[in-house]
């Protein structure tokens, strides 16, 4: 036998095994082809050594056309004298998931595909949006994506179609549901569209989801707490049924792309996929259109899984949660423990999704004059500590860990409190306060934050502030905080604004022991006067990627899989890891602005002008000047 490395030509740059077998067997008997998913190589074992001498001299060089690109690859071969297969069976389902194959027959699928008017919602009894990763029509009640729930008290009039009275029935018939749904999401995926991985908010609906695939296959990817993940098949016109474990504990996502790594012989059969790497190639995805059913659920969830569960987890996290700080004390032990111990724990993971300065930071520090002396007040990783190479600055956070990083880049950094910076009064040309001052917990600690800040500046020096504000739609247009999430979990977690790394599900799972982001109760103390004092209730937890529903409130920081303690630095590591676990959340203490509250709070200062106030982002921004 002879064996043959075929680089440049492999399922991970849009070649094919059918495309590749083609070319290989004109030059002898293939009796082996191992293409790995997502890499852009082969091996391949002919009957003979002189079949694979040929295939080795006219492969080289050799142009094939790919079915993911329009361009064509060039392939390059070398021999190797042993190739190790891999032959993985397949993981199991998760327990409560079924694949029903053939649920509906062609005709109709097409009935059901025409009744799906995308042009046009006439009728007034459904309501349909475009969004980013494909287009959307909810029947029975609106699926809410700002807060992942339904307005149970305002049902959309017609109910559900009553062309979906078949499938309805025949899920009820065989056991599939046990009860008749009444809310109906109708999504439709181009190629190259997908879903973030999530789980159906547990208070939202009933144990029992199905969803119909219409149109065209396509992979799901099913994943545990632990990470562990299974690629399950649904075929055309199938019906997936979650329930108990798949419904509750696994979340369910498709991921954005244009070709799906399928079983060669098994392309179209439901089930997990296997990793066997004899027997993959790449699947086309057409557009599917997918109709989902569900019960909505007008009493608080009971389900087996409490740890996990949004409406019995508020009673686990109400005790433990933080009380709004009234006095000097209380605010200094508030942000010890959820800001201070925070950034110091999650350092790493943090300065790994804060690489890219902001455009109008970008401008103001590059509008500074040559030799200014600059101070990044929290300057974190440092990301704007290099931005003007003909400036000189200077950085400090209260983070040790964060420091340390920066000095690995080489800036010049030290640790100190923003309320306390030593550095002589006058002596800094101009500040920069980049999504710090929300961390103080008092009105009279913002203050102080501030009046540092203007303390350092010498007379006409300026300094720019960013906070967080309450108002994430301002003047109609969404901050990207609200907008959903493109990333994966294996991609970056860096985003356009300085706001909190997202999930990708509003259900992360975590262990039963820890506080969830989910826990958050309505406040009863939201106000947008700064002067109004706030009673001693506890601060609610924010859910990520939602309208802020308080202006004191937690965040939780979800660490990626892969982050370990370094003992050496003693500060946690973020790098991929074989076998990972689900790690804790933290939770760090925010106070967000409402609109006029920062420019109120600098007009206390007499020492200080405001230059310029704006909205960026998700953020209230002023530039202040030192009269």
């Amino acid at each position: 036998m002879g064996h043959v490395i075929v680089t440049n030509g492999g399922l991970g740059n849009g070649v094919s095994r059918e495309q590749l077998l083609e070319v290989l067997q004109v030059f002898g008997t293939v009796e082996a082809l191992l293409m790995p998913p997502s890499k852009p190589y082969a091996f391949v074992t002919y009957g003979t050594v002189q079949e694979a001498r040929e295939a080795y001299n006219s492969l080289n060089g050799r142009e094939l056309g790919t079915d993911c690109n329009t361009l064509p690859v060039t392939l390059y071969s070398n021999f190797v004298e042993k190739v190790l297969g891999e032959d993985i069976a397949s993981p199991s389902l998760p327990s409560g998931l079924l694949v029903v194959e053939e649920f509906v027959s062609p005709t109709y699928e097409q009935k059901l595909l025409e009744f799906v008017d995308w042009s046009t919602d006439l009728t007034n009894k459904s309501t349909q949006k475009s969004l980013k990763h494909r287009r959307v029509k909810h029947y029975g009640y609106e699926f809410r994506y700002d807060n992942n729930n339904v307005d149970k008290d305002k049902p959309l009039p017609g109910g559900l179609p009553e062309i979906c009275t078949e499938v309805l029935e025949k899920s009820i018939e065989k056991g599939y549901v046990k009860f008749r749904p009444d809310q109906l999401t109708i999504n439709q995926y181009e190629p190259g569209q997908g879903i973030p991985p999530h789980i159906d908010t547990h208070s939202a609906f009933e144990n029992g989801i199905i969803c119909l695939s219409l149109g065209t296959e396509t992979v799901m990817d099913f994943k545990d707490r632990s990470g562990h993940s299974v690629a399950v098949m649904l075929p055309r016109r199938s019906l997936l049924v979650m329930t108990d474990e798949s419904r509750y504990l696994w979340s369910h996502g498709i991921t954005p792309r244009k070709f799906d790594v399928v079983q060669s012989s098994e392309t179209l059969k439901p089930g997990s996929i296997s990793r066997d790497i004899s027997d993959l190639t790449l699947n086309k995805r057409g557009t599917r259109t997918s109709f989902t059913f569900r019960k909505v659920r007008m009493t608080p969830c009971d389900c087996a899984y409490p740890e996990v569960c949004d409406s019995q987890i508020g009673d686990q996290c109400k005790e433990s949660l933080p009380a709004v700080p009234t006095s000097e004390g209380d605010a200094s032990k508030l942000e010890c423990e959820y800001v201070h111990k925070v950034y110091n724990e999650i350092a790493d993971h943090f300065s790994s999704t804060r690489h890219s300065p902001w455009p109008k930071v970008n401008e103001f520090l590059k509008a500074l004059p040559d030799g200014a002396l600059v101070a990044d007040i929290g300057c974190g990783n440092g990301k704007y500590l290099g931005v003007n190479k003909d400036a000189f600055m200077l950085g400090c956070d209260r983070s040790k860990n964060l420091v340390d990083i920066c000095g690995e880049r080489k800036f010049e950094v030290f640790v100190c409190d923003a309320l306390f910076v030593p550095l002589r009064s006058g002596v800094c040309d101009a500040c920069i306060s980049i999504a710090v001052i929300h961390h103080f917990s008092t009105q009279d600690r913002r203050l102080a934050a501030i009046k540092e800040i203007a303390r350092l500046l010498r007379p006409g020096g300026k300094a720019l502030l960013y906070i967080w504000a309450m108002e994430q739609e301002y003047h109609k247009v969404k901050s990207k905080y609200l907008k959903e999430s493109k990333v994966t979990p294996e991609e970056t977690q860096s985003h356009g604004t300085e706001m909190p790394t997202p999930t990708n599900s509003s259900h992360k799972s975590k262990d039963s022991n820890e506080m969830d982001a989910r826990c958050f109760e309505p406040s009863t103390w939201v106000t947008k006067d700064p002067t109004v004092k706030l009673n001693h209730a506890k601060l609610s937890v924010h859910k990520n990627r939602t309208a802020f529903d308080s202006q004191d409130l937690l965040v939780p920081w979800h660490l990626k899989d892969g982050c370990k303690r370094d003992q050496k630095n003693d500060r946690l590591s973020c790098q991929p890891l074989a076998g990972s676990r689900a790690l804790p959340t933290f939770h760090r203490y925010y106070h967000v602005f409402s609109e006029g509250e920062l420019e109120k709070l600098c007009k206390n200062l007499s020492s200080i002008r405001i230059v310029h106030s704006y909205y960026d982002q998700g953020n209230w921004c002023v530039i202040i000047e030192k009269c």
